[in-house]
């Protein structure tokens, strides 16, 4: 029996090598995303823990110079928000490009698979034919031998 062999398995491959290149990068887009929120994260627990200690010290009796200390540190806090805000968004952007890219990979590979498993359809078919021919052919042939 013959084998089936596809004469675009190469380029099967490399989509199939594409779409598994598009998720590792979506994957760590993702990480990196998700390294940035924490991060955002960190910086508003951290500003919130100022605020109070801000308040704190505006009760009780502190030298101004240390009210604007905090005051000052505050505004770097913040600062430091609006920047790792930009920063989240361009990570988020990433992974949309990613994500997009990663859909782009599997429709392509999709329609490669799809091919492949029109061509092995192709290909048992006219196995299928093949073999029923053969069999007609003995059966013709036992049909028209004399019996003895």
């Amino acid at each position: 029996m013959a084998s089936f062999h596809y004469s675009f398995q190469k380029v099967v491959d490399l989509k199939t090598s594409e779409k598994t290149q598009a998720e590792w990068l979506l994957s760590t887009a993702l990480s990196l995303l998700s390294t940035e929120e924490q991060l955002l994260q960190q910086l508003h627990d951290t500003k919130h823990i100022w605020e109070q200690k801000l308040q704190d010290a505006s009760i009780q009796a502190v030298p101004l110079s240390e009210l604007q200390v905090i005051g000052q540190y505050l505004d770097y806090l913040q600062t430091c928000i609006a920047s790792k805000m930009k920063d989240v968004m361009k990570a988020e952007k990433v992974v949309d490009q990613n994500r997009s890219k990663l859909a782009d990979k599997m429709k392509d590979e999709k329609v490669w698979l799809k091919s492949k498993d029109h061509a092995f359809d192709r290909f048992r078919q006219a196995l299928q034919l093949k073999e029923q021919n053969e069999l007609d052919e003995m059966a013709t042939v036992r049909f028209m031998m004399p019996t003895p």
